[in-house]
């Protein structure tokens, strides 16, 4: 665009034109940022399910992990709970079949034991 008046133009028709081109820019540059943003909203949407994909996935094989673990330790326990329940039986009944084998040194044992816990606890 040059300087140049244009025979029969004047000032307000000028001023009328330049307002026109400004409004349409502004236009354009309205439609070309609401592109731009409905752009950067997809891109960012199809990143936010990406990680979320990521995130499920993460977070299922840690469950899976745990699980895993916790049924390791369950049966550990319980295990160890079985285990410690024949020790107690086998214990329990050693210890019916010696007093069955020597009734005598059982009572005295536990007079004794008797004896020896009031003289401890009087104190």
């Amino acid at each position: 665009m040059s300087n140049e008046t244009i025979p029969g133009q004047t000032a307000a028709t000028k001023f009328e034109s330049g307002k026109s081109h400004a409004i349409h820019a502004a236009e354009d540059l309205k439609a070309a940022a609401e592109a731009k943003a409905h752009e950067l909203r997809a891109i960012a949407e199809a990143k936010a399910q990406e990680l979320r994909g990521k995130a499920e996935h993460a977070f299922g094989e840690a469950k899976t992990r745990a699980e895993h673990v916790y049924g390791e330790a369950k049966e550990k326990a319980g295990h160890a709970y079985g285990e410690a329940r024949i020790k107690a039986r086998t214990f329990r009944e050693d210890g019916e079949q010696y007093i069955r084998e020597n009734p005598t040194r059982a009572v005295f044992t536990a007079l004794g034991v008797g004896f020896l816990l009031g003289l401890i606890f009087r104190r």
